[in-house]
């Protein structure tokens, strides 16, 4: 299982100009392009904190999210597509030892996007941290809870195009619905109501709550949300390993 985890790491750090200096330059775009264009356009504040200071966490979970699943998608879908699967498969690993080893790789490579976007961020707002176990929680749980999204896609996929349709037809449209930029009780209605069934509203403001100490929901909403899909997730990836679901030839 640590060989697993130190070869996941490897992979991507092989390359560290795409896959953690290219997204990090995205989302700083994000700050930068949103930030002060909005800012200067009025959106001085938003709930009472300054509007750049208000969509760093935003930013962070979106840089969060997109690479732990990004990177444990890609790597289960490379290794099923060459074949190189089935050497997993028979070594004296488990489908928790699997997990723990894909997991493991794609939360680092989340984590270090996200660190650094904050990082970025710190430069222009300042470091703000109002709650530390909130902050560490979701930054965690987060990142945990789309790696094992990317292990599910990755398994049913069996077309690059079908691994790239839950970032850019799911996880995309929800997260710029899900008040990374704005907040959703300011929307008019009825799309302030509609978005109340958006669970990545409820993440990011678990973000913001323990980042900035304050949040337009409660915290326990967004901890309670994604230890529910985190927990669902696993059982379906721990099942689909164990049984060789669309990985046996």
């Amino acid at each position: 299982m640590k060989t697993l985890l130190v070869k996941e790491v490897r992979r991507f750090m092989r390359v560290p100009g795409q896959t953690v200096l290219s997204p990090l330059i995205s989302t700083s775009l994000y700050f930068l392009v949103f930030g002060y264009s909005l800012s200067g356009r009025g959106a001085h504040e938003v709930e009472g904190v300054p509007y750049l200071s208000f969509i760093v966490p935003g930013l962070v979970f979106l840089g969060l999210a997109n690479n732990s699943f990004l990177n444990s998608s890609s790597s289960l879908f490379i290794n099923k597509i060459q074949g190189t699967i089935v050497d997993l498969l028979v070594v004296p690993l488990g489908p928790l030892e699997l997990l723990a080893g894909f997991i493991g790789g794609a939360m680092v490579r989340g984590l270090m996007v996200g660190l650094l976007t904050w990082g970025v961020a710190t430069l222009f707002t300042g470091f703000h941290l109002a709650h530390v176990p909130a902050t560490l929680l979701f930054l965690l749980l987060s990142s945990y809870t789309f790696s094992v999204l990317g292990i599910l896609a990755a398994v049913w996929a069996e077309k690059f195009e079908q691994v790239n349709f839950f970032p850019t037809f799911v996880m995309l449209p929800l997260t710029f619905l899900g008040g990374v930029f704005y907040s959703v009780r300011e929307l008019p209605t009825p799309w302030n109501h509609v978005s109340l069934f958006n669970p990545i509203v409820y993440m990011v403001e678990g973000l913001r709550y323990g980042m900035l100490g304050s949040s337009g929901f409660s915290p326990l909403w967004g901890g309670t949300i994604l230890l529910g899909v985190a927990l669902v997730a696993t059982a379906l990836a721990w099942a689909a390993l164990r049984a060789g679901y669309k990985l046996k030839a």
